[in-house]
């Protein structure tokens, strides 16, 4: 019998979470064809168990600071599935009103500080954030997901050094998907255990199976708990996997199906599925139940977005300037 960290009712949420963001990205692939969001598109299919795992670790005060692959992270905080879609529409009933897209979902009070589409673009904001706690003597964690390209960007390692250099409360989530792009780990890393670079500036950190989102909710709560006590910033290495391309622009030539294949043999719902089957017992209709309800919830979120409308030109200019920071 399967051992677990969790109850069932927890673990049940858990795995509804993940095929909710999974019918999300799905459907947001379908409506992109029809044109209905434009621009670029970055799906998380595959990844679902880092984003759940993390974030159900953290507390509602804690602060997010995500990539541009972040509509799973969105949905996981709590942003409603029809602000996000109406966003990824560019209506002005979107989380951003529009005005940031699939790369710049935002939502400050549930302190979901973005996406960014730059690089590495969210690490020295997340230490911003983290700093302002720490002065302020708040007990916050600031969570930086990441992907591991972005460890090649110089903000890496200036904003994993200036955290450790003043044990800041941030705690850093490389999802390392094995591609920066088209580009395999291995032939960008000389390294490609990439918590080496983050024991090098002292900060303690560890691999982790980002396809379990058990041993990722463990491992986070874990690294968060440190964190709150005062020990400094934490490091989680997830290993998890992309099933799609890395846009919908990508022709994606660089990997074989064969290993696609392969990863999807861990699919992080499926494995879910069969660790709450061994531990609780779960039956298939109790999964498609929570199938049937995401499903449900994700076309409510399409028809919430159809009948959205665009922010009038006349609003072009409209917070452009900071008039009153008090």
């Amino acid at each position: 019998m399967t051992s677990l960290s969790v109850t069932k009712e927890e673990g049940v949420a858990l795995l509804r979470q993940m095929i909710l963001v999974r019918l999300f990205e799905e459907r947001c692939a379908e409506v992109y064809g029809q044109q209905k969001i434009r621009g670029f598109l970055h799906l998380y299919v595959g990844e679902e168990a880092v984003a759940v795992g993390a974030i159900r670790a953290l507390d509602d005060d804690d602060s997010i600071v995500a990539t541009y692959r972040e509509h799973g992270h969105a949905i996981v905080r709590g942003v409603p599935l029809g602000a996000v879609m109406a966003e990824m529409y560019g209506r002005q009933n979107g989380c951003a009103r529009g005005r940031g897209g699939s790369m710049h979902l935002f939502d400050v009070s549930r302190r979901f500080f973005g996406g960014y589409a730059i690089v590495g673009g969210g690490l020295p904001i997340a230490v911003g954030l983290a700093l302002a706690d720490q002065m302020n003597a708040r007990t916050r964690v600031t969570a930086c997901f990441f992907g591991d390209g972005a460890t090649d960007e110089g903000e890496f390692h200036e904003s994993l050094n200036l955290a450790a250099l003043w044990r800041l409360p941030v705690l850093f989530l490389c999802e390392n998907n094995q591609y920066a792009m088209g580009t395999a780990l291995r032939r960008h890393a000389s390294d490609p255990a990439i918590v080496h670079m983050a024991q090098a500036h002292g900060i303690p950190s560890r691999h982790v199976d980002g396809m379990d989102v058990f041993e990722v909710l463990d491992a986070t709560r874990e690294a968060a708990a440190a964190i709150r006590r005062g020990e400094g910033p934490r490091f989680l290495e997830l290993q998890t996997y992309r099933f799609r391309a890395h846009s919908m622009y990508d022709a994606e030539k660089y990997r074989d199906r064969e290993e696609v294949a392969r990863w999807k043999e861990r699919d992080p719902i499926a494995f879910a599925t069969r660790k709450l089957d061994g531990a609780y017992g779960l039956a298939t209709a109790e999964v498609e139940a929570l199938r049937a309800a995401a499903a449900e919830e994700v076309e409510a979120s399409v028809r919430e977005a159809d009948a959205g409308t665009l922010e009038p030109v006349e609003d072009l200019r409209r917070d452009l300037y900071v008039r009153d920071v008090g």
